[in-house]
């Protein structure tokens, strides 16, 4: 089979992952590269991303790992510089960094508001800025941002600042999109369903209710009646980052086994 991505130059950020196991960012990253694509692997845990880039080498990839806030313009700039610098440019960007913090519309202050917000949007902005003018010295490019379905509907649980932001996140694929789009550049988004992650497995097990049944519920509530992989969502965005998709810019692509297309019971 013909490598999707071969030759292509692709930064992921947040390509580490938060626990044993496969999160979507590391699971992004290895089939990028099993698709022949060079990643620069990029975490706030070098250590994360260092687990991720030794997989790729190991399986005869190539990729290097990079520890940086992607908070911070200064290291998010320095993340494409490196990308130039190392692998000769940067064709893609896949941002797969995000927070949430529980909390109503009268529960959230406008401190843990601003600090969702910071991650989920204001960096994906300071990623989009820095990584523009290197996709143009490219000839073109390709973002695709991680949102999740909770952009398009409620879980049920008290997540307005996530909601908000992910909302927020298509809104400025989409704008990108539009902007960039006679330059070559395109951009989209995936919305993950509920995917079995170590991320999710520690926020299950944090919770008042029973991890097990927490699980099974999760599992029951997509159509297809299973919670999806990472590797579901990493395939889809090396769909999205590679030449198959060249006249597809714009889109909110859900990943959830059907899951926004039921209305729940009464």
């Amino acid at each position: 089979m013909p490598e999707r991505l071969s030759g292509k130059r692709v930064v992921v950020f947040g390509a580490g992952s938060v626990g044993p196991g496969w999160g979507n960012g590391k699971a992004a990253a290895v089939v990028f590269a099993r698709e022949g694509a060079k990643v620069v692997a990029v975490d706030v845990n070098e250590a994360a991303a260092k687990e991720t880039v030794d997989i790729i080498v190991g399986e005869g990839g190539e990729a290097v790992a990079v520890a940086a806030d992607v908070r911070r313009e200064e290291d998010v700039a320095r993340v494409v510089d490196l990308a130039e610098t190392r692998f000769g440019g940067l064709d893609v960007v896949h941002y797969n960094v995000g927070v949430s913090r529980p909390g109503g519309v009268e529960e959230t202050s406008l401190d843990d508001w601003s600090a969702v917000f910071a991650i989920n949007v204001d960096a994906a902005l300071l990623a989009a800025r820095a990584a523009l003018p290197a996709m143009r010295r490219a000839g073109g490019g390709a973002f695709v941002f991680i949102s999740s379905v909770a952009a398009v509907a409620s879980g049920g649980y008290a997540y307005v600042s996530y909601e908000a932001s992910k909302a927020a996140l298509n809104r400025l694929s989409q704008t990108i999109a539009v902007a960039h789009a006679a330059e070559g550049i395109r951009s989209n988004v995936i919305m993950p369903g509920l995917i079995d992650t170590p991320h999710v497995a520690a926020m299950i097990a944090g919770r008042a209710t029973a991890a097990q049944d927490l699980a099974a519920r999760r599992a029951a509530a997509p159509p297809m009646k299973r919670q999806g992989s990472a590797f579901d969502v990493a395939h889809a965005a090396a769909f999205l980052a590679s030449d198959a998709a060249r006249y597809i810019t714009g889109v909110a692509l859900p990943v959830d086994g059907g899951l926004t297309l039921t209305v729940p019971a009464a």
